[in-house]
């Protein structure tokens, strides 16, 4: 049967390709191509069934003697993948785009089969959709397409945004895109590009932050990468509440490439190709600037002078050879800065803060060489080496009367990283697969904080004053046993040294998945999990009475985590997929303030310089059920409903359980959307996407009104920390698009409205001094972001 079918796919693809018809009318079309690969050794494997089930007739081939297959002539629209191989589980990419403008290129891992086929079956009846790319995750692991980062309202090519739409993920405020995953700080996410740690890849982040407001990595360059929420594999490390790991896509090695797109946000481009005919090699590249940017240096100003003004820019090199393997060089950078000017006329000035000026800018880059070594059928070596560097400056000054700036506060900050990744990957057999690696990391820093002090005569006191080196060493070793068809064992070991102070930790990761039943599995995963904090953290300055400083936090260990989790998942019909997943995390080792009465905790910090002396003596706890109920894209609409309960809580030195600033106790979310084929020949389409938001208010802390009145200033109670909730949280974004395809080009019009009834959520309350009262600070309304996109 299978030598039947493939003559069958032989003589198909011998049909001519540049045209199909439909009742007597050409029909636009475009190349589906790739590799395959055994998903354990990244061996290519040749003779593998691909066929486009969705076309009439069925379209389709196999592989050749290095896993690449090649399908011409495939219709424009929404089509589904199959792959199968004897011996293999079969493989479903479900309702792919495909348009005129780009080649769709696949790179496709299939994991070899305990039970051995007899035959091939052409049908979609199995799903692969969102399972992760890494087949050392069992639980709490997804995938996140570029394909759901274009399309869900609201994600403005942003994966980080995008990630707003799973279960037990929220964020700190509208306009940042700061990730908090089941109530832990958004510090505790790992950034990885390529394989590798990099710093945090977002405009306008401060120090020791994950996010920031708009995302460095454009949607150009991405391929499918995984996101973790909690009890990450062993090659994971240095990070307590998430990973995001982030891949970078090949460009096109047979053919010249492009795309442009004009939007709110900003004018990028980005181009892709072979550098020769004989050639495997290709390039892929990507530059953007912000609109708003633009506009400000020609006279047009929206929004006042603060304007946010960035650009960045990527790029990967993939280069392939006969007998060294394959090489990669690739990197990602961004600037980014916001300036706002007071106005030199004390008459416009209605109230304080109208002499205050304050100015911002922030950078990043991360470059890299990676290398991937077959070492015979069943094992490979995987290096990378990088440098990367990120830092920003921040000054807050007020005008005298003279209008010349008097200085309130001021930092900077540079952390330069060399990172040295080495993976060593063998397949024994179907069952056993072992990876083992390290990492070494060289680290630079360069700090510098001062404020005014109360406690000094409002003088200027300098808090962090330091540069110089360290070094931070990572080791892992996990094995994936498939003890069955039904029933997988991971287990790992990871282990880190701080040369700073000498910290370490060994921490056991162990996750098991049973498949009890045809469309239903339970799991169960356990992982120690602890993260540095940020540099500037150690070399805190506490100026002492004699005028001179100490650093209290030179010897600061690790925060750290026990992450529990047990899941079940049904899949209900081949396109409908349920999953719950319970979970409790045990955070101990936060650093703290040592004063007995203190309820700060660095797990509530998002980011910034901290002045604070720190003990490891914090604990906290994470607790929750998520519930996610999944509508693969199939007859041209998806949904995805999730509801996460939780409590997030942490104790400080005062002995006092309270809640995190992160507890907002509950989220609700639900993202959906619909595809409509238009035009001649239904080529064209229009796409509806809507997600919904509903979620417990922000975390703040009471303000004392006559204390504040009689200082002048805003008096918390600190005892009463996080004490108070905002209202529920509640928004709905729409994001509507129209995509045109032409024989040469795809033109693509969307746009995304957030917050689209215009609700004022609540963000926090605050002190206004010239009224001498409480007042409500409110995130952000309708935020319109129109985007007009060209392949070709």
């Amino acid at each position: 049967m299978r030598t039947l079918y493939i003559l069958i796919l032989a003589s198909l693809c011998l049909i001519p390709k540049n045209f199909l018809y439909a009742q007597g009318k050409p029909v636009l079309v475009q190349t589906i191509r790739g590799v395959v690969k055994d998903n354990a050794s990244q061996t290519p494997l040749p003779g593998v069934t691909v066929a486009v089930v969705t076309t009439n007739p069925l379209q389709g081939t196999t592989t050749d003697s290095q896993g690449n297959f090649r399908i011409e002539g495939v219709p424009v629209g929404r089509h589904t993948i199959k792959i199968s191989f004897i011996g293999y589980e079969d493989h479903v990419i479900s309702e792919m785009l495909v348009g005129t403008g780009k080649e769709v290129i696949l790179t496709v891992g299939l994991s070899e089969s305990l039970v051995q086929m007899q035959e091939v079956v052409i049908s979609a009846s199995e799903q692969d959709k969102g399972q992760p790319i890494n087949e050392m995750a069992l639980l709490s692991a997804r995938s996140v397409s570029v394909d759901e980062t274009k399309r869900y309202a609201a994600s403005v090519n942003d994966p980080a945004r995008a990630a707003l739409s799973y279960a037990g993920v929220s964020s700190t405020d509208d306009g940042s895109n700061n990730i908090v995953i089941r109530g832990n700080s958004p510090r505790g996410l790992l950034w990885r590009l390529e394989g590798v740690e990099v710093p945090n890849p977002n405009h306008f982040g401060d120090e020791g932050a994950s996010g920031g407001g708009i995302s460095i990595l454009s949607v150009n360059m991405l391929d499918n990468s995984d996101f973790f929420t909690g009890a990450f594999p062993a090659e994971y490390g240095n990070a307590l509440s998430g990973v995001f790991d982030i891949k970078l896509r090949k460009g096109n090695n047979e053919k010249r490439e492009y795309a442009a797109q004009a939007g709110l946000l900003g004018l990028d481009f980005a181009a892709e190709g072979p550098f020769s005919r004989k050639s495997k090699a290709s390039y892929l590249a990507n530059y953007r600037y912000s609109t708003l940017g633009i506009l400000d240096m020609i006279g047009v100003k929206i929004g006042g002078d603060a304007v946010p003004n960035f650009q960045d820019f990527a790029y990967k090199v993939h280069v392939p050879t006969a007998k060294a393997g394959v090489f990669s060089v690739w990197g990602i950078g961004g600037l980014s800065r916001q300036i706002q000017k007071a106005e030199k006329d004390s008459l416009k000035w209605s109230e304080n803060a109208d002499r205050f000026q304050e100015s911002f800018s922030s950078r990043m880059m991360a470059h890299g060489i990676s290398h991937f070594m077959p070492l015979g059928q069943k094992t490979y070596l995987e290096s990378v080496l990088t440098y990367s560097l990120n830092g920003s400056q921040f000054r807050y000054d007020s005008l005298t009367s003279d209008y010349t700036p008097d200085t309130h506060y001021r930092e900077q900050y540079t952390n330069q990283a060399g990172r040295l990744s080495v993976q060593l990957n063998h397949k024994f057999n179907a069952h056993h697969t072992v990876r083992t690696g390290f990492i070494y990391s060289n680290l630079h820093f360069d700090l510098f904080s001062e404020g005014r002090d109360e406690d000094f005569n409002n003088q200027l006191v300098r808090y962090v004053e330091n540069n110089g080196n360290t070094y931070f060493m990572q080791a892992y070793a996990q094995w994936k046993y498939r003890i069955s068809e039904k029933l997988t064992l991971n287990t790992g070991l990871h282990s880190l040294y701080f040369g700073l102070n000498g910290q370490t930790s060994l921490e056991p990761r162990a996750g098991i998945k049973w498949q009890f039943a045809p469309r239903q599995a339970v799991g169960a995963g356990f992982g120690v999990h602890s993260r540095i904090e940020a540099m500037s953290a150690y070399f805190a300055e506490q100026r002492q009475p004699d005028g001179s400083y100490v650093q209290p936090n030179r010897k600061l260990g690790f925060s750290k985590a026990q992450h529990y989790i047990v899941s079940y998942e049904n899949q209900l019909f081949d396109d409908l997929r349920f999953k719950g997943e319970v979970y409790y995390q045990r955070l101990y080792n936060v650093p703290v303030n040592p004063s007995l009465s203190s309820s700060y905790s660095t797990i509530n910090f998002e980011g910034g310089f901290t002045t604070d002396s720190l003990v490891n003596t914090g604990k906290g706890q994470n607790y929750g059920l998520e519930l996610t109920l999944e509508k693969f894209f199939t007859k041209n609409y998806y949904f995805l409903l999730n509801t996460s309960l939780y409590n997030s809580l942490y104790t400080a030195t005062d002995g006092k359980e309270r809640n995190t600033r992160f507890n907002g106790k509950f989220i609700n979310s639900a993202t959906a959307g619909k595809e409509f084929k238009v035009g001649k020949g239904r080529n064209n389409l229009i796409g509806i996407n809507v997600r919904l938001l509903w979620a417990g208010g922000r975390r703040y802390t009471p303000i004392d009104l006559e204390k504040s009145r009689e200082q002048g200033k805003a008096f918390y109670l600190d005892n009463r920390r996080f004490e108070l909730q905002a209202p529920n949280y509640f928004r709905t974004d729409v994001r509507v698009s129209y995509r045109k395809n032409r024989p040469k080009a795809s033109y693509i019009l969307s746009l995304d409205i957030q917050n689209v009834t215009n609700r004022l959520n609540v963000y926090s309350q605050y002190y206004d001094q010239d009224k001498g009262d409480l007042a409500t600070a409110y995130q952000v309304g309708l935020i319109p972001v129109l985007n007009y996109r060209i392949e070709f």
